[in-house]
């Protein structure tokens, strides 16, 4: 496979260098800002274009990347941004289930009968689908097969290395469970290394596809303003992107890219935008972590900029009935971005952000969890996640904090672990960052915990203290009658003590841009927006987790923007 502007890869090297990625981004960029720096425009008629392509895509990750690879076997040209300084948003980090179905190669060869209809049917269900577009879910259940051979097509391959055919697929099973490819080989992914994160069997095929067929990448940019041709009427011209250091801060260097077809937004949904979020549930304050937003930040830029022209929004029932990125569950400790699947480590390009790998638990009788007030407030041993998540969210009493349950805390001692083999240094916990704590008394660890951002007030000692000696009774008396449980096998009375980050995570955005069936967004009279089109995470209509949803609209969305006229 040769990629353009970074030369062919060779035999030697069929993989293609993530720092070559990099450069080539960079250095086009940089070069776009020296030749032509862009020019502050108050009205359409007076910006001034750094460059002019077809098709213009906000997002490089498992939307972005076959909205650009469609577009471009379409006929348009294409830039595709990302804010990130590699590509592949959060789906790199995922384990790459993605759940499209319909009678594809791999379910026909394990004799599944699934068809599109039957996708429609289970998406549509009433009972738990009840906000669902049904002409959206209607062309994603159609186009589930093509997509299956597109990513084929470019380079996803599900049979290399004994890749995963779920046992679901058996005759006359109509589900349609996970199918992935094998994790990208390690040596060459410097984001996601070795973890099971079977995504970046995804989105690095489809990169290395989308280089080699012309796409054209400007990474460490991101969305600032789209432009049209009147604030709420006319075309959708082009976009405004301002450059962002590796921090996601802000440059003030911005670039004009005009359009002459479309704009698609495929900018991940808008989890760690707690502003945005609370629209639909303000229990969602900031103490609550957006999964993957160290590597790539679901900012809600795409449906901002597009709500500032007259977009709406669509099935925002989807994001009541489910609730923001709900909790996957209790997660890991002591690191801010705790969800079950974040452990970046120091050799990762991103680790400067995430900063510490997390403790997993083998056995949550080893710990206590406590909320802000150093209060127990849910059985350990309990996995269910949405109770748990309800739980979590309960307000403690505080006149002052009436939304959002607070931080949790997982509290425990030298005992629990030695149990669990767990290190207590860089880099297994953030001590630097406030997200773990120890103390050579209750009272003392207590106190240090108002060092962490969203322990709004100091958690009182002897509550803790009281907590604690009521839970060892516990273990004397055979009985947790806190929440009529067996008795806790362990004490927690070895010093030192210690205190770890295990406030729940969130993850899925739920509602997104309006749009019919063809990805292209709508205004709030529900005419379309000439120009503007949106897939995965940002756009509404599809109450679905994961990466089909998101790669399925991604693919539509490109095949109509270079449609567009």
């Amino acid at each position: 496979m040769s990629v353009r502007s970074n030369g062919p890869a060779t035999e030697s090297d069929p993989i293609l260098s993530r720092r070559r990625f990099l450069g080539a981004g960079a250095a086009t960029a940089a070069s776009a800002v020296a030749v032509a720096p862009a020019a502050a425009a108050s009205g359409a008629k007076e910006i001034v274009w750094d460059r002019e392509v077809d098709v213009i895509v906000i997002g490089a990750g498992a939307s972005g990347l076959p909205a650009a690879i469609a577009a471009r076997d379409g006929g348009a040209s294409v830039i595709c941004v990302d804010h990130h300084f590699e590509t592949g948003g959060i789906a790199v980090m995922s384990g790459g289930d993605i759940r499209i179905g319909g009678g594809n190669r791999i379910q026909k060869a394990a004799g599944s009968k699934e068809t599109a209809d039957d996708i429609f049917k289970r998406w549509t269900d009433p009972l738990q689908h009840r906000f669902a577009d049904a002409d959206i879910v209607r062309r994603f259940a159609d186009e589930n097969v093509a997509t299956f051979d597109f990513l084929e097509a470019n380079g996803v391959n599900f049979d290399r290395h004994g890749s995963n055919v779920p046992r679901q697929f058996r005759p006359g099973i109509t589900s349609t469970p996970g199918i992935r490819p094998n994790e990208w080989p390690v040596r060459t992914d410097n984001i996601a290394l070795d973890q099971g994160r079977n995504g970046s069997g995804i989105v690095r095929p489809l990169e290395l596809s989308a280089r080699d067929k012309g796409v054209e990448f400007l990474l460490s940019w991101t969305l600032n303003t789209i432009h049209r041709e009147e604030q709420f009427a006319g075309r959708v011209l082009g976009v405004r992107i301002e450059q962002v250091d590796r921090w996601f801060q802000p440059q003030h260097r911005f670039l004009n890219l005009r359009a002459r077809k479309a704009v698609i937004l495929c900018n991940g949904g808008h989890g760690a935008n707690v502003h945005f979020r609370r629209m639909f549930d303000p229990r969602l304050t900031d103490e609550y972590q957006h999964h993957g937003q160290a590597t790539a930040k679901a900012n809600a830029a795409g449906e901002i900029a597009a709500l500032q022209i007259g977009a709406a929004l669509g099935s925002v029932g989807n994001e009541t009935d489910t609730g923001t990125g709900q909790a996957i569950d209790k997660g890991r400790l002591a690191v801010r971005d705790n969800y079950v699947r974040g452990k970046i480590g120091p050799e990762s390009s991103v680790f400067f952000r995430h900063r510490a790998l997390g403790l997993d638990v083998a056995d949550w009788q080893d710990l206590i969890l406590v909320k802000e007030n150093g209060q127990r407030f849910w059985n350990e041993i309990d996995d269910s996640n949405d109770g748990y998540f309800a739980n979590a969210l309960k307000p403690t009493g505080d006149p002052k904090k009436l939304n959002g349950g607070g931080p949790i805390w997982a509290i425990f001692d030298s005992a629990a672990v030695e149990r669990e083999k767990w290190q207590t240094t860089y880099p297994h916990v953030d001590r630097g960052g406030g997200y773990f704590f120890s103390g050579a008394t209750l009272e003392e660890l207590a106190a240090q915990l108002k060092r962490n951002i969203y322990q709004w007030r100091p958690m009182p000692g002897d509550a803790l203290r009281k907590t604690v000696e009521r839970f060892n009774s516990f273990v004397v008396s055979g009985k947790d009658t806190d929440f009529n449980r067996p008795a806790p096998p362990h004490k927690i009375e070895k010093p030192p003590f210690f205190a770890a980050w295990a406030t729940p995570c969130l993850h899925d955005s739920y509602t997104g841009l309006r749009t019919d069936a063809n990805c292209q967004v709508m205004d709030m009279q529900g005419k379309l927006i000439p120009g503007l089109f949106c897939a995965g995470e940002s756009q509404g209509g599809i109450k679905s987790h994961g990466l089909g949803r998101c790669i399925v609209t991604g693919r539509v969305a490109g095949m109509e923007a270079a449609r567009a006229s």
